[in-house]
């Protein structure tokens, strides 16, 4: 952009930049002659030269909607002839775009659009409330600064104000104050344009319009309890009238210019200028969000979307931004605690003891577990869980290989297979910054197999679905059914590629070879631009990584693994996986393990792959592992929790590392309390390959993990050297260059179909993004919020539960069954039941919800047989695509 004024001469304020390109214009602004790309606004083109205008509704993100009428401007525009004529009134900048010899006048220069915005500020506050001590906008409000410096000094209104009761509670965690309202509509252009929500709208004409709660008379809907139920007089046809259900919503209130939207558990309780604000980034998933904390008196008061447009722009989800109660739950461990055995190895109460006790009684413990003749093949094991920062998950790799002398260790709480440890050596681990969000918004077509977005990546689905929307992105999904977020990406949604559990890998195949998808192929291949993204999921599925790797050779499309957890990434770069040592060195490789044994100053590192998850669960409750080393790992994740609950119970000796109370500290010896992130600095490695830093919010003399093993490390005789986060950095970026053999592509496994027999099931099902998860309970406003539990099946396969017939009959008359109850040996479910588009002879079930905990409850996966039999008999609701 060049700045000049009228005589041509540079700006002695700006830098003096090439002649225009073609692709600009040039026009003047406040006297000085400016270049700007074409379509640019009038608003942005002032922004970039540092001319402040006034503006509510304007948000870079969203697309203009000129409703504040703040942002007036005095313009003038060439006629036919060329001659300059004023427009008769002010324009609103934030909609006008600039154009060749246009002459803008903002109110620095122009009494007319000083008089305007004047005039606009003075509309706005002759019914907005003077309750600024108290509004939780107080001391960050755009409606206070604008009224100061772009407003009148004093006030003409002496009438009565107009007041609405207050507040509306639009959702559990969302309040609405109307009367504070300026109609800017951000927040219901947020909930449609981004988040593809269905939202409060405008309701009202005049001096009685306002954002409110849906209201089906004013907005022209026939009565909501009639079949009629549909838009008539020009509403939009997505408002619903249900409360504000949106994973999304807390966005609203951040981009309100006003206190018209509040948070219900932030409001009353601080002000702005009494908070201190911390950079940080959000540890619910593995996007890598950049979020602010706001922390007063060493208590977090909220958090807050960062801006960062290379990653979430400036959007998070709600539980990014409302879960965070969990860091100081009432069952929070503050201090380590030993428990004492008795002589016949009784165990007893856990007690509280010093940092230093703690220590010698680990050591001890661990020393026994790893005798002489046990320690080469591995006394102990090492299961680090999911959600760790780069440098814990590096210091348990680490003290495994190093202290106990084993690869027995794996950060995988969840559904694993031998077949995704070699597609992570292989694919992922140590290929850096490989597929970014940008990368997603600029490919042809994504191919999601084995994970759903809206609730296992939140951000991942909004710049899909923006990318969708702006840039024709084609999305295609390969799942049992067409879930509500696939079809919000984009105007016209995704396209399903429909999937019965394990046969994942026969549509991927097909892709390329059948006439029915090669719209796909054609779509992956479009001049490599396409992206296959993977989910965690997939790993469940004999034959899926194997598949995507083979299509991905097909079509030149990049792959990228994406998981739930915030230090899945993280741990795979570290080697907390059985099979990889740090930067992606393959535990089998000679030449890696000599390269690591230097780097670590030791003679020898173990060479053989070590056990997996299941099988260190396995080797516990076998005896042929003696000890076990656990990190934050919630026994529920696990695919088997009783088995791995009774595992612990008959171990020699557990550490556990842990912030809060668990079903591990039930049957720990040694109990360490680490911290938070909140109060801890670290870094995460995001899905992309990116690391994302944060420094400690909150000061606390709870010690990291990388500290508590170091710790342990000494009292062993083992130097660790990662006794402080500038150790462990450093360490970990010396390693990253491993430019050697990587692990062998995954070879596509032998599998046999599972028959079925009448009254059985083939279960489906994913995590939600709001679930029964321990990192967002205590927050009772968020919960409200999360979908509410059903079980999903075909209208056939829910009709043959009701007549008792063979597997394949149609529908009988209407009567379905009410609720369906999905049992295994070991437990039943019971949920209402969804009639959905989707293959026959399977049931969908969210895995970790109130009550449908499926791990729990029925101890298998999806994929596996399930009995199911009808609940109930009454007529039920049935939902095509998108239900």
């Amino acid at each position: 952009m060049t700045v000049t004024d009228n005589k041509g001469a540079v700006d002695k304020g700006a830098q003096a930049e090439p002649p225009a390109r073609p692709d600009h214009i040039s026009f003047t602004l406040d006297g000085v002659e400016v270049s700007v790309p074409k379509g640019t606004l009038v608003i942005r083109a002032a922004e970039q030269v540092g001319v402040q205008i006034p503006r509510f509704c304007d948000h870079p993100l969203l697309e203009p909607a000129g409703a504040c009428r703040q942002c007036l401007v005095d313009v003038a525009m060439p006629d036919r002839e060329g001659n300059v004529r004023p427009m008769p009134k002010p324009q609103a900048s934030c909609t006008l775009e600039a154009t060749p010899g246009m002459v803008v006048k903002t109110q620095h220069t122009s009494a007319v659009a000083d008089k305007a915005q004047k005039g606009v500020m003075e509309l706005l506050l002759i019914n907005h409330p003077l309750d600024c001590p108290v509004c939780d906008k107080g001391g960050e409000c755009p409606l206070q600064n604008q009224a100061m410096s772009n407003g009148r000094p004093t006030s003409r209104f002496v009438d009565v104000k107009r007041t609405f009761p207050k507040p509306i509670s639009i959702s559990t965690e969302i309040l609405l104050d109307r009367e504070r309202c300026v109609l800017c509509q951000r927040c219901t252009r947020f909930s449609k344009q981004i988040a593809g929500d269905a939202f409060i709208d405008l309701q009202k004409r005049g001096a009685q319009q306002q954002i409110g709660r849906f209201d089906t008379d004013v907005l022209g809907f026939a009565d909501p309890e009639g079949p009629g139920d549909r838009p008539t007089g020009g509403a939009e046809p997505d408002e619903s009238g249900q409360p504000f259900a949106s994973y999304f919503s807390g966005n609203t209130v951040q981009i309100c210019p006003v206190g018209a939207l509040t948070g219900a558990a932030y409001r009353f309780r601080s002000r702005p200028f009494d908070l201190v604000s911390t950079p940080s980034v959000a540890e619910h998933d593995s996007s890598g969000s950049a979020i602010r904390v706001d922390h007063r008196r060493g208590t977090v008061m909220r958090r807050l979307a960062g801006e960062d447009p290379a990653v979430n722009e400036e959007w998070i989800t709600d539980k990014d931004r409302f879960a965070f109660t969990w860091q100081t739950a009432p069952d929070r461990i503050t201090t380590p605690m030993i428990r004492e055995r008795g002589a016949d190895g009784f165990r007893g109460e856990l007690r509280p003891a010093s940092w230093m006790e703690a220590f010698d009684a680990a050591a001890a413990g661990l020393r026994a577990a790893c005798t002489a003749d046990r320690r080469s093949a591995g006394g102990v094991g090492v299961l680090p869980g999911g959600r760790l920062t780069i440098e814990d998950a590096y210091a348990y790799a680490k003290f495994a290989r190093v202290v106990l002398g084993t690869n027995d260790v794996d950060h995988r709480a969840r559904v694993h297979s031998d077949e995704e440890l070699a597609f992570l050596g292989h694919a992922v681990a140590g290929s850096g910054l490989g597929v970014t969000f940008d990368a997603l918004e600029s490919a042809s077509a994504v191919l999601l197999v084995g994970l759903e977005p809206e609730e296992e990546a939140g951000v991942v689905f909004l710049r899909l679905r923006k990318a969708a929307k702006t840039r024709g992105l084609r999305a295609f999904s390969i799942a049992p059914f067409a879930s509500r977020g696939l079809l919000r990406i984009g105007d016209r949604g995704g396209e399903l590629l429909p999937a019965a559990p394990g046969t994942e890998p026969e549509v991927l195949d097909a892709v390329g070879t059948d006439d029915d998808l090669a719209h796909v192929h054609d779509a992956l291949a479009d001049g490599g631009r396409g992206v296959i993204l993977v989910g965690e999921r997939l790993a469940g599925v004999p034959g899926g990584l194997s598949a995507v790797l083979r299509l991905a050779e097909r079509t030149g499309a990049r792959v990228a693994w994406v998981p739930r957890r915030a230090g899945e990434r993280g741990g795979v770069e570290t080697g907390t996986l059985p099979t990889l040592l740090p930067g992606g060195r393959p535990v089998s490789d000679a030449a890696a393990r000599v390269d690591l044994a230097a780097a670590w100053s030791v003679d020898t590192l173990p060479h053989s792959p070590g056990l997996d998850t299941a099988g260190i669960v396995s080797a516990l409750a076998e005896g042929r592992l003696r000890g076990v080393v656990v990190g934050g790992l919630e026994l529920a994740d696990l695919p088997d929790p009783v088995a791995a609950r009774g595992a612990l119970e008959v171990a020699d000796f557990v550490v556990s590392l842990e912030v809060r109370a668990s079903d591990v500290t039930e049957h720990a010896d040694v109990v360490f309390p680490v911290a938070p992130p909140a109060e801890k600095a670290g870094a995460y490695w995001s899905w992309e390959g990116r690391i994302r830093p944060f420094p400690a919010a909150l000061d606390s003399s709870a010690l990291s993990d990388h500290r508590v093993l170091d710790a342990v490390a000494d009292v062993m005789g083992v130097s660790l050297g990662l006794g402080s986060l500038d150790a462990a950095r450093a360490e970990i970026e010396q390693l990253a260059g491993w430019d050697g053999a990587r692990v062998e592509a995954p070879a596509e496994p032998v599998t046999e179909p599972a028959g079925l027999q009448p009254g059985q099931a083939v279960l489906a099902g994913w995590r939600m993004l709001l679930d029964c998860g321990r990192a967002q309970d205590g927050e009772l406003f968020l919960a409200g919020t999360a979908k509410r539990p059903v079980a999903r099946m075909s209208a056939t396969t829910a009709a043959a539960l009701v007549t008792g017939a063979g597997r394949d009959t149609a529908p009988v008359g209407g009567d379905l069954p009410s609720s369906v109850e999905v049992s295994t040996s070991t437990g039943a479910i019971t949920l209402p039941l969804v009639v959905t588009d989707m293959p026959d002879h399977v049931v969908w079930v969210p895995l970790n919800s109130p009550g449908s905990q499926v791990h729990s409850t029925l101890g298998v996966s999806p994929g596996a047989v399930v009995q199911v039999r009808a609940a109930g008999a009454v007529p039920t609701s049935v939902e095509g695509h998108g239900a």
